[in-house]
């Protein structure tokens, strides 16, 4: 016996990626519907690489009651709008979306990090899927932070434009073909040019100075890994299509060697270690797109700082920095709470 799932905002890039993972993963789904805005309704997309054609259903006039697990990832104004419609008609959401993330009574769920967290999900029915930076960032922690304990992330951000969804991605292809055939070329999706360039703005400015990307980065990691870990990011937008990357920077309590902390890395869930001290012997973004895992490269220790080590960890953004995460949270919920398939 399998679940009855909705993908709200099945017509957008991370909608599309979590239909793929569930056919993928082989989810067991008895029913599967496609939900978007009133502009897709009537649209038909693909669900995964099955063949089966879905009809896309419009959010407005969707009744939850009946169905298992909806899956948004539609922006926070439509989880606003519909998730409590759905969590009262008893269908757990799994929501992309920054809006209840911090919510106390919302699990954010890793599930290679804080699993347990979890059983929280019937306060508000309603489970918190991270930032796509923080996602892998936790994954690549977790595993040194129970060895040694993680004092204090020094994190730079190299986000590609699919983090900004299809008009990101529009705007890089654009711009890079009109620089290349001498047309005009002002930026629409973001605040400066992306093609060639980087921007080390995402999402809007605080009043600290730092932007909500970053605070993001903070809190989440914080809820999700350790309170007491402090944590400072810069993020930047990259002319990349796919794959977000960091530049990770650790201190610890305790001693821990380079060498120690590959061989935790090489055994830790969700993780690939992918670390030769020769040309090539790391991963870059064009490489992890289409993969789940988290990788990590140049691990080596930071002679600036007791017990420090850094280290360059690459993800897919839609796989495991939203669409693969979302699906195994379901799968989580699954295994520990609905207890079906």
């Amino acid at each position: 016996m399998g679940y009855r799932v909705v993908v709200v905002g099945a017509t957008g890039n991370v909608g599309r990626e979590m239909l793929n993972v569930l056919a993928e993963r082989e989810f067991p789904i008895d029913e599967l519907a496609a939900v978007a805005s009133s502009r897709s309704t009537g649209d038909e997309i693909e669900f995964g690489e099955t063949g089966r054609m879905l009809k896309v259903r419009n959010v407005d006039h969707f009744d939850f009651a009946g169905w298992d697990i909806a899956l948004f990832s539609a922006g926070s104004d439509v989880s606003k709008a519909h998730a409590p419609r759905a969590a009262a008609a008893g269908c757990v959401v799994i929501d992309n979306s920054s809006l209840y993330r911090m919510d106390p009574d919302v699990p954010l769920i890793v599930p290679e990090v804080n699993p347990d967290a979890i059983d929280g999900y019937k306060a508000r029915m309603i489970i918190a899927n991270p930032n796509c930076s923080t996602a892998q960032l936790v994954v690549a922690l977790k595993p040194l932070h129970d060895a040694a304990r993680i004092k204090r992330v020094v994190v730079a951000t190299y986000q590609s434009v699919s983090g900004a969804g299809k008009q990101g991605m529009d705007e890089l292809f654009e711009q890079s073909r009109n620089i290349f055939v001498g047309q005009a070329n002002e930026p629409v999706k973001f605040t400066k040019q992306i093609a060639f360039n980087v921007i080390p703005h995402i999402d809007s400015f605080l009043d600290d100075g730092s932007t909500k990307e970053e605070w993001k980065m903070v809190v989440e990691t914080k809820k999700i890994l350790d309170p007491k870990i402090k944590v400072t990011a810069t993020c930047v937008r990259v002319p990349v299509f796919v794959g977000h990357s960091e530049a990770i920077n650790l201190e610890f309590e305790d001693e821990i060697s380079a060498e120690q902390a590959q061989d935790l890395l090489r055994e830790a869930p969700g993780v690939m270690l992918i670390d030769k001290r020769e040309d090539g012997g790391y991963i870059t973004p064009v490489e992890c797109v289409g993969d789940g895992a988290t990788f990590v490269s140049r691990v080596r220790e930071d002679p600036t700082v007791d017990n420090g080590l850094s280290l360059w960890c690459v993800s897919d953004n839609l796989r495991k920095g939203a669409a693969l995460n979302a699906v195994q949270i379901a799968e989580l919920l699954g295994r520990r709470h609905l207890k079906k398939g």
